[in-house]
C-alpha cells in the first residue's frame, strides 16, 4: 500500500515536468515590426521617391523616357504704369494649356517682367500709352504653379523692369511656390526627375544675366552641367524682333542697335558642349526646329500668354506649345507642337487651323533642309532615318539660309 500511495504521489510531480517540457518546444510568436517614422513627401523636398522595388534592375538610360512641354514668352497682365490686369485676375489664362504642362515631367517658358507688389521701376517710360515696363503682381506665381510651370527664365530683356530687386522678388516669389528658375548669373536651376538630375540653365544678351553672346564663357557653364547632370536644358532670350523676323540669319542679329547675339551659332555651340534640349525665344514670333547632334533645338516659340503690352495681331499671337520626350541621356525621341492662339481678354487657346505648326514646319523646312528633322501637317515631329545629320564629324554644321515671306 505504501507503494501505490508513494506512486500517486508522485503523479502531479512527472505532469508537471512533461507540461513544462512540452512549452519549451513550442515555437515563440513572433514580435511585431515597429512602426516606421513617417517621412516628408519626396517632392515637397524637390527629390524624388525611392523606388520600392529597390532590387529589381535599373532601367538603362536609353530606354527612360522623360517629357518636357515648353512655350515662350509670358506676361499675365501689369498693373503697371496702370492697371492692365486680365479678368477674373487671371485664373483663366492658362487654363486650356494647363492639361499639357501639367501632364509633362518638366514645364518650362520665359517669364517677362517682375513679380511685384509696388516699387519703382528701373526703366523710365516718356509715354505711358507705349510704356513697355511690366510688373505683375506676386499672386501670380500661384497661378503659375496651379498651371503645371516646374521651371522659368528669368533671362529677358524685361527680367530687370524693376532693377535687380525685381528680379530678386520674382525669384523669391517663385521659390514660395516651388517653381525653379534660372537668369540672373549664377543662378541654375537642378533637380532630379525620374530618378536622373537636370539642369537648367537661361541666357540672354543683357546685364546681370548669364550672357548669350559670350560663347566661350556658356561653353565652360554648360560643360560643367553637363558633367554631373544627366540631362541639361538651355534656354535663351534673343534674336531680332516682329512679324518678319522668323527666319535664323546665321548671323549675329540687331534690334534698335542692340546686340541680340548669333542664336545659331550659340545654339549649336551649347550642344556641342553638352546641352541635351535649347529653346529660345525672344522675336515675338515662332522659329524654325532643328535636331543637332540627336539634340533637340527650338529657335523661338514666340509669345505663349502675354497679356496687354504686347501685339498679338497676325504671326505675333501664335503660341505654340511643343511637348518633347527625351531619353535618360538626353537623345530626343518624338515630340509634337500644339498650336495655340492669343485670344484676348483671354489666354492662349487651340487654333484648329493649327497655324502656329504650319508656319514652323515652313520655316523648318527652308532654313534647316538638310536637318533630319521634319514636322508633318499637325505637328508631329519627325525623325527621318537616313537624312544627312548635321553636326557629324567632318560637317561644318553650316546650313545655307532659306527665307519664309
Amino acid at each position: 500500500m505504501t507503494s501505490i500511495a508513494a506512486r500517486w504521489l508522485m503523479l502531479p510531480v512527472l505532469f508537471a515536468a512533461l507540461f513544462l517540457h512540452g512549452c519549451g518546444s513550442l515555437p515563440v510568436a513572433p514580435q511585431a515590426e515597429p512602426v516606421p517614422t513617417p517621412q516628408p513627401r519626396p517632392e515637397a523636398l524637390g527629390t524624388t521617391a525611392p523606388t520600392k522595388e529597390a532590387a529589381a534592375p535599373a532601367i538603362e538610360p536609353s530606354q527612360q523616357r522623360i517629357t518636357v512641354a515648353a512655350v515662350g514668352d509670358i506676361m499675365l497682365g501689369s498693373d503697371f504704369p496702370d492697371d492692365a490686369l486680365p479678368p477674373h485676375d487671371g485664373k483663366e489664362m492658362l487654363t486650356a494649356a494647363a492639361p499639357l504642362l501639367r501632364s509633362a515631367d518638366i514645364a518650362l517658358g520665359n517669364l517677362e517682367g517682375v513679380l511685384l507688389d509696388g516699387g519703382k521701376p528701373f526703366k523710365q517710360c516718356q509715354n505711358n500709352g507705349r510704356c513697355y515696363v511690366f510688373r505683375s503682381p506676386s499672386r501670380y506665381a500661384q497661378l503659375l504653379a496651379e498651371s503645371g510651370f516646374d521651371v522659368l527664365s528669368l533671362a529677358n530683356n524685361h527680367a530687370r523692369d524693376f532693377g535687380e530687386a525685381g528680379r530678386s522678388a520674382s525669384m523669391t516669389h517663385l521659390d514660395a511656390v516651388g517653381i525653379r528658375h534660372s537668369g540672373r548669373v549664377g543662378d541654375v536651376a537642378s533637380w532630379s526627375v525620374a530618378g536622373r538630375r537636370v539642369a537648367f540653365i537661361a541666357f540672354a544678351p543683357y546685364d546681370g544675366s548669364h550672357d548669350l553672346r559670350e560663347i566661350a564663357q556658356m561653353k565652360r557653364l554648360v560643360a560643367q552641367l553637363a558633367s554631373d547632370h544627366d540631362i541639361v536644358i538651355v534656354s535663351f532670350h534673343g534674336g531680332s524682333e516682329g512679324s518678319d523676323a522668323v527666319n535664323v540669319p546665321f548671323a549675329s542679329e540687331y534690334y534698335h542697335g542692340e546686340d541680340r547675339g548669333d542664336v545659331a551659332h550659340f545654339a549649336r555651340a551649347a550642344v556641342e558642349a553638352g546641352a541635351d534640349l535649347v529653346i529660345g525665344h525672344g522675336p515675338h514670333v515662332p522659329r524654325g526646329i532643328e535636331l543637332y547632334q540627336e539634340r533637340l533645338i527650338a529657335y523661338s516659340l514666340g509669345n505663349f500668354a502675354t497679356y496687354q503690352g504686347v501685339n498679338v495681331a497676325g504671326r505675333t499671337g501664335l503660341a505654340p506649345l511643343v511637348t518633347v520626350t527625351l531619353d535618360g541621356e538626353g537623345r530626343f525621341i518624338s515630340g509634337d507642337i500644339h498650336s495655340f492662339r492669343q485670344q484676348r481678354p483671354g489666354g492662349p487657346q487651340p487654333d484648329p487651323s493649327v497655324a502656329a505648326a504650319r508656319l514652323m514646319a515652313q520655316v523648318t523646312a527652308s532654313n534647316f533642309a538638310d536637318s533630319p528633322l521634319k514636322i508633318d501637317e499637325g505637328g508631329t515631329l519627325l525623325r527621318i532615318d537616313g537624312a544627312l545629320a548635321v553636326g557629324k564629324p567632318g560637317s561644318t554644321g553650316k546650313i545655307p539660309p532659306a527665307r519664309v515671306e
